[in-house]
């Protein structure tokens, strides 16, 4: 097994506005699609790499509580940081360091209501 995780859905309540929040702070162009009754919106990935998708439909409610999902947060999580709340986000703990080889954390609150971080190496 090369990953423990190979897809993730993080849930949405309004799917445009979730799909902005991602879109803005991460700095990427979220492909939508419906599927099995529910609107999904694409996070970037390598080929034969991890991805997720925000998803809106039955079943799907945000919720600051439960698994927290890590992003790559790229080259210094500075950047996506910085664009949380102006995405209508909140920090709710800033860049912290783990150790020099694991490198930083950061967690924060989407628009949605779901409690998320980021990781970066730098």
């Amino acid at each position: 097994m090369a990953n423990a995780i190979n897809w993730f859905e993080i849930p949405a309540a309004k799917f445009d506005r979730a799909v902005k929040f991602y879109s803005e702070v991460l700095a990427t162009d979220m492909p939508a699609q419906e599927m099995m009754g529910s609107q999904m919106a694409f996070f970037p990935y390598a080929e034969g790499g991890v991805s997720g998708a925000v998803v809106a439909g039955e079943g799907y409610v945000p919720s600051a509580d439960g698994s927290l999902i890590f992003l790559n947060g790229g080259d210094n999580l500075d950047t996506p940081l910085s664009r949380v709340e102006s995405a209508g986000g909140k920090v709710l703990m800033p860049k912290t360091k783990i150790t020099d080889e694991i490198g930083y954390f950061a967690i924060f609150m989407d628009s949605e209501g779901n409690k998320v971080a980021f990781h970066s190496r730098a």
